[in-house]
């Protein structure tokens, strides 16, 4: 079942005022550069509601001040951004609102900075998943699907790639909606609401 950004079609959030069947909290996926990001803020853009990044990167080099540069510039001035690297349940607890569309970007990167932080990630995994039901607002999250590749030849990615496919199995679990994303185009995976 293919979506569409804007559409009238149950699954689209069109604003504030949406009927009850529009999705809560909607769980986006896909690989690198798949086009997750900008599908994810459509559906932001698409909704009137007022627009908050929660974002979880760290620029730890060049490179990575530079997506988070670029995903800056696309998303413009219109987003109130809140930067928090470990305690997104938290964030997400302060930030969601009634007429907010919150973002959080991304999940995959996350899960890094619990794991170089030493935290349980099984619990902190528990903790986002338990947190979605009581949210107001809509909450999107962003975050790769790394799993559908060749297995990593090391022990630290291989449990890298277990932890965020367990991450994404409760986050799965626990939101309205999830949306595959590959090559640009988005599938609804699984659509409805509470």
């Amino acid at each position: 079942m293919r979506d569409s950004v804007g559409g009238t079609g149950k699954g689209d959030i069109m604003d504030s005022r949406s009927s009850a069947a529009a999705p809560r909290s909607i769980l986006i996926v896909g690989g690198q550069r798949s086009g997750k990001s900008r599908y994810a803020e459509a559906r932001s853009l698409a909704s009137g509601m007022e627009r908050v990044y929660l974002a979880t990167a760290t620029a730890g080099d060049r490179e990575m001040r530079s997506r988070i540069a670029a995903h800056r510039d696309r998303r413009g001035e219109d987003w109130l951004t809140v930067e928090e690297t470990l305690d997104v349940a938290e964030a997400l607890r302060r930030e969601a609102r009634p007429h907010r569309f919150v973002l959080v970007e991304c999940l995959t990167l996350w899960l890094s900075n619990l794991y170089g932080a030493g935290r349980d990630l099984a619990e902190a995994t528990r903790r986002l998943a338990d947190s979605v039901a009581g949210l107001p607002g809509v909450v999107a999250f962003v975050s790769n699907e790394v799993g559908s590749g060749i297995i990593p030849d090391n022990a630290m990615a291989r449990a890298y790639a277990d932890a965020l496919g367990s991450l994404n199995q409760a986050m799965g679990a626990a939101v309205d909606e999830v949306v595959l994303v590959v090559a640009g185009q988005p599938l609804t995976i699984k659509a409805g609401a509470r």
